[in-house]
């Protein structure tokens, strides 16, 4: 399936994306609590300069502000009537913003997860939960998203879901998952469990990897762990946090600097990533930072632990998960669920 994201990365050996959504609306206004896909119509004006600092910023693709756009997520706001309006207006809002820059820029409509389990632990089926995202992906289609971004994913269900919806609308896909749970989703996947899910399916994403999770040591010791199994023409997304979370003067603070998220993108770049960007916490400032890293970067060989560890930090999670051992053991997160059942 020939599409824009395709056709960029067929022009050049990496991409760059945005950073965080959440992180930058709250400095322009946003209280916590608010759901940030209201201002597509509340505050339309605030989010095209969003979108424009990241544009302005170097991104080759930037997400829409939809991450909560379901109506799972929207019925905590009394919105889930606007899910189609809510999710167009979002990527109108970006296709107005990119064809202003005159650049070739990806729309990537952000479709994060519905917040709901999947059946035996919850309500929700495979069937329900693409529906869900099928309404989404239409909002975002018929507004000018040129991709389904499906991102911060945790089981096996739910991004069968995303994917088959992405498939159902005619919106082609890519996915990235959490591991913030040593070197495990919150639900247990790992990162090789990804990549069999993905060479699985009927249509392949274009692209895959991780994002959010804990630190970018983390994200990047994920992507070393499944190097050997990674097939030709497989496309890489390194999309990590900027730092560790730190809660100060009642304010939540990530400590990434420009020169972590620079040290990671090129990092990255060696581990063979062709997407690379920022998640919770970065801002256009990193991000103009990675371009400037990446646009002088020659790619190397690819790192080992320890290298990645000098570069961006100590790890946050066991050594021995992050690196794919144990498959089919239980996350901490579940045995904790399980102990409350």
């Amino acid at each position: 399936m020939t599409n824009l994201l395709t056709e960029l990365l067929a022009e050049k050996p990496w991409l760059l994306t945005d950073g965080a959504t959440g992180t930058n609306l709250f400095a322009r206004g946003l209280q916590h609590g608010d759901a940030p896909e209201l201002w597509n119509l509340e505050e339309p004006e605030k989010i095209r300069a969003h979108y424009r600092d990241f544009i302005e910023a170097g991104s080759d693709i930037v997400l829409t502000n939809t991450f909560g756009g379901t109506a799972n997520r929207l019925k905590l706001h009394k919105a889930e009537d606007k899910v189609y309006e809510i999710n167009k207006a979002a990527a109108e809002l970006l296709a107005a913003e990119i064809a202003e820059s005159g650049r070739k820029i990806v729309n990537a409509g952000s479709v994060g997860p519905t917040g709901d389990l999947y059946v035996p632990l919850g309500p929700l089926t495979v069937e329900d939960g693409k529906n869900a995202f099928a309404a989404q992906m239409r909002g975002l289609k018929d507004g000018g998203a040129d991709v389904a971004w499906i991102e911060t994913i945790s089981s096996e269900e739910e991004l069968t879901a995303a994917l088959d919806a992405a498939d159902e609308v005619g919106l082609p896909a890519v996915c990235t998952l959490s591991f913030d749970t040593n070197g495990r989703t919150m639900m247990g996947l790992t990162p090789q469990r990804l990549v069999e899910l993905v060479h699985a399916r009927p249509v392949r994403p274009v692209a895959f990897g991780g994002n959010c999770g804990t630190g970018a040591s983390d994200l990047l010791v994920g992507l070393l762990s499944i190097a050997e199994k990674l097939e030709n023409g497989d496309v890489l997304i390194a999309k990590a946090n900027c730092g560790i979370p730190v809660f100060e003067e009642g304010e939540v603070r990530y400590t990434g600097t420009p020169e972590l998220m620079q040290a990671c993108a090129r990092l990255a770049v060696n581990l063979g990533a062709r997407i690379i960007g920022g998640c919770c916490g970065t801002t256009p400032a990193h991000i103009r930072a990675m371009r400037d890293a990446l646009d002088a970067h020659t790619k190397g060989d690819a790192p080992d632990m320890p290298g990645i560890i000098a570069a961006c930090g100590t790890l946050t999670g066991s050594t021995a998960e992050l690196l794919g051992g144990g498959e089919g053991k239980e996350s901490t997160r579940q045995r904790r669920g399980r102990r409350r059942n």
